[in-house]
């Protein structure tokens, strides 16, 4: 009789326990692994965590202070997806890399700025004057629309603005200096030092040194910047279920309103 009991007491143990397992599998969350700039991009990503958990999604943010990582990371399927990059530097890297990413949608615009301890315009840097900028190919472009724009710098007739290069210009009137040799994150360093006449800083690191590009810079990008930031996934993958859903939040009008409360004009929700 006691064995008997026994067997009994198992089998109802086992279909409890399956089906609380049963229950567990239904109500979990999948996770979305993304590898993200620490501002403003991992800011806004903490944000949209809540909004993403009421559509089933658990956000995975691993933070990354640097622009090579993470494509190496999503390349090798080790994120689904990421968020430091605009669509240039998406097209350099996959050309140079063989990268097989594509972009997933646009969430915000980062205005790059020029900043200087020494001049309050681009117009008052003297002869010979020494920019720092960082030594992004995919950028240099856009380091050029600057001192384009202030009558500065010409550049070869039917060059796009946005393909241009230091080679490509014909005309420096006032033979300014590009100083290309570090990387974007150490640009605020060399600011805070002092260092050459003129620094271009990504919003990203000027925002993490406490910069705002609209009130400390002395030129900074309009709000027809084609530099849009954007989410990119490996590709095949911009149409999943789980990516649509992470666009779907970033793209909400909650995470805009947040955007354009918190960074004050430094960072503009794309259209």
């Amino acid at each position: 009789m006691r064995k008997i009991f026994g067997l009994l007491l198992v089998a109802v143990l086992t279909i409890v326990l399956a089906a609380c397992g049963g229950g567990d599998n239904k109500d979990k969350k999948e996770t979305i692994k993304i590898g993200a700039s620490p501002a403003p991009h991992a800011e806004i990503l903490e944000e949209a965590k809540p909004l993403l958990e009421k559509e089933g999604y658990n956000l995975e943010i691993k933070t990354i202070n640097d622009y090579t990582t993470p494509n190496k990371l999503l390349d090798k399927g080790e994120l689904d997806a990421n968020f430091f990059q605009h669509t240039p530097y998406l097209k350099t890297e996959s050309k140079e890399k063989g990268y097989k990413i594509e972009s997933a949608g646009n969430v915000h615009i980062e205005p790059m700025a020029v900043y200087s301890k020494k001049y309050k315009h681009l117009k008052d840097l003297p002869k010979g004057a020494t920019v720092y900028v960082s030594n992004n190919p995919a950028e240099e472009g856009r380091f050029l629309s600057f001192f384009t724009k202030a009558g500065l710098i010409e550049i070869k007739d039917g060059v796009n603005p946005v393909d241009a290069t230091f080679d490509d210009i014909t005309e420096n009137k006032k033979n300014i200096k590009f100083n290309n040799k570090q990387s974007a994150e150490f640009l605020p360093k060399s600011y805070q030092a002092d260092e050459g006449d003129a620094t271009i800083i990504n919003s990203n690191y000027a925002i993490e040194q406490k910069l705002n590009p609209i009130k400390d810079s002395i030129a900074v990008e309009g709000k027809d910047s084609p530099y849009a930031n954007l989410i990119a996934v490996q590709k095949g993958h911009k149409d999943d279920k789980k990516v649509k859903a992470l666009m779907k939040v970033l793209q909400s009008k909650e995470i805009k309103d947040f955007i354009n409360k918190k960074y004050d004009g430094a960072v503009i929700s794309a259209k």
